[in-house]
């Protein structure tokens, strides 16, 4: 007989799992614990999985290991699946300038703009000022992007817990987050090519936007004819050219065909039936899997891996960050005369700065992008990118400090409802 209690608690804890990116930390646990008990027991077992060539188990690759460089377990999931991450990034940026996005309106949206460009511009000036302080510009000036990310999943969680619901701190949040996705994405394409850059193969991308066009033209309405046709040539097209593969279902994105107005990040938009939205409800939750492997992937350095990548990484995150949106956001204010929205202070926005210092995900993609080489050095700026988890601290210390408490903002606080025996008992 079907339960709809058991239903309903099985279906709060799943969504308690993925919005709350719980397969993230757990992969970065594991792996953790992989590599720190691979160096105990004098075993690598950590990177000879990751980087084994998937090809041997078919027998494509003589025992020896002799052979040209082969698809990975680490290949698969930066470079394949991780695509599906970055189109779902794309599509909250794409829908952030469609009318009613956040981004639609520069008058509204100018402030935090350009406290986005100091929280990007910050972190930046703290890491590569840094590396030339200890005279290691050369050798670890390429990771200066490394600090620059927010993520959004998580900043939106820790801003909720600290401002209240409804709070306009968390709409200035979530629109910096969102343009700081769109500068990241285009920092991973320019700066940070996987080859010599051929830009030939990008006629392929060219070619596979008319045809997602084309496709929407003639009105078909299934999300997955655009990511086998269109989306497997565009990534076709970056794997070739040079330019990440992970950004390859990017451009095929704003092709998908979608709702007229967006209705805000985060919004409930369950009952949207256009392609783009069905396109982000199937993929979501795998996504979240996804950025568990993600995080086993490449989360696995040792402790011992502490070095200047890491502490430069770290200021670049927690001194940076906070310093540039702060800074920039105050400029906005007190010399081009812009405003926060009602209800804020420039003590939310050093608040917010804190809280925009966890880019954890972004963070860990663009080390393995910058410092292609596992160990070493790449190891040292994962562990700077995997300090970013303590950007909560960080947040509500300076909430602390700073006075602010959460308040409820144009809606009412609902109490849970006290559960039946029946419920406390599942």
């Amino acid at each position: 007989m079907h339960d709809p209690i058991a239903t309903t608690t099985k279906d709060r804890i799943r969504n308690f799992l993925y919005e709350n990116s719980i397969f993230l930390v757990a992969g970065s646990v594991v792996a953790l614990l992989w590599a720190n008990l691979d160096a105990a027991w004098g075993h690598d077992t950590y990177n000879h999985f990751m980087h084994f060539d998937l090809r041997a188990l078919f027998g494509a690759v003589h025992a020896d290991g002799h052979g040209s460089h082969g698809p990975t377990f680490h290949f698969l999931v930066n470079d394949i699946l991780m695509a599906l991450f970055f189109a779902i990034a794309a599509k909250e940026v794409w829908e952030a300038v469609l009318p009613g996005g956040a981004l639609s309106d520069i008058r509204k949206a100018a402030t935090p703009l350009i406290g986005t460009a100091g929280g990007v511009i910050g972190p930046a000036v703290v890491y590569l000022g840094g590396a030339l302080l200890l005279g290691r510009f050369d050798d670890l000036g390429n990771g200066w992007a490394v600090p620059c990310a927010t993520d959004i999943a998580f900043s939106y969680l820790i801003a909720k817990l600290i401002f209240g619901p409804g709070h306009p701190a968390i709409s200035f949040l979530l629109l910096l987050a969102i343009a700081d996705d769109a500068i990241g994405l285009a920092i991973l394409a320019v700066f940070y090519p996987t080859a010599a850059t051929s830009f030939s193969w990008l006629l392929l991308t060219v070619a596979a936007i008319g045809i997602g066009l084309t496709m929407r033209r003639f009105k078909v309405r299934s999300f997955w004819w655009y990511l086998i046709i269109p989306g497997v040539l565009s990534w076709i097209s970056f794997y070739m050219s040079g330019i990440h593969a992970a950004l390859g279902l990017v451009p095929i994105i704003p092709t998908l065909p979608h709702a007229a107005t967006d209705k805000g990040l985060f919004a409930d938009d369950s009952k949207q039936t256009d392609t783009l939205n069905q396109f982000e409800h199937w993929w979501k939750n795998p996504v979240e899997l996804i950025l568990g492997l993600f995080a086993l992937a490449n989360a696995g350095v040792v402790f011992s891996s502490f070095a200047a990548g890491t502490w430069l990484v770290t200021a670049g995150l927690f001194l940076g960050k906070p310093l540039g949106i702060g800074l920039f956001t105050y400029a906005a204010v007190r010399f081009l005369k812009l405003e926060l929205p009602s209800g804020m202070t420039m003590k939310h926005v050093i608040v917010l700065g804190c809280i925009a210092s966890f880019g954890f995900t972004v963070a860990l993609f663009v080390s393995t992008a910058a410092f292609p080489v596992p160990g070493g050095i790449q190891d040292s700026i994962k562990m700077g990118a995997l300090l970013s988890f303590l950007a909560p601290i960080a947040a509500f210390g300076s909430a602390m400090l700073l006075g602010i408490r959460p308040v409820v903002f144009g809606e009412k606080r609902l109490a849970a409802p006290r559960p039946s025996k029946s419920q406390a008992a599942v």
